[in-house]
């Protein structure tokens, strides 16, 4: 018990060791004890262990992490991928509606899309011509 002289005296620890880093932040992590208990078992302060354990984690993440400049590729490889699947889903759109004379774009999809929809749709009619219902061709006739 401290006397009336010592109550202002700090505690002091000793550095832990790598290992004992290493033991106390795995042993936290897997469940088998907590931050309180591992404070008490190993005679360290709490924030010391908390302080320990952010460390661990931004290192691990920082192992399996990717650069940025890897992550930047791998964001442009997916856009990429994204605007090829939006190009050919607004072709099909694009034909449905000129195949059945229906539009359905300006009904149920973004002012945005709808526009480049009308424009695929009319370059289509303008290289190919125009499409009845059943999906026939009234192509300009040009006599070779």
């Amino acid at each position: 018990m401290k006397t009336k002289n010592e109550h202002w005296l700090k505690k002091s620890y000793q550095k832990a060791t790598l290992e004992t880093k290493l033991l106390v932040v795995d042993q936290i992590l897997n469940g088998q004890i907590s931050n309180n208990q591992a404070s008490k078992k190993y005679d360290i302060p709490r924030t010391t262990i908390s302080y320990w354990l952010r460390k661990y984690s931004t290192l691990v993440q920082q192992n399996m992490g990717m650069s940025k400049n890897d992550e930047i590729k791998k964001l442009k490889e997916k856009i990429e991928e994204l605007e090829f699947q939006k190009d050919f889903q607004q072709d099909i759109i694009a034909d449905m509606e000129l195949i059945t004379g229906v539009d359905m774009s300006k009904k149920s999809l973004p002012k945005i899309l709808a526009k480049e929809i009308e424009q695929k749709k009319k370059q289509r009619i303008k290289e190919n011509g125009s499409m009845d219902v059943l999906g026939f061709l009234n192509k300009p006739s040009t006599k070779d």
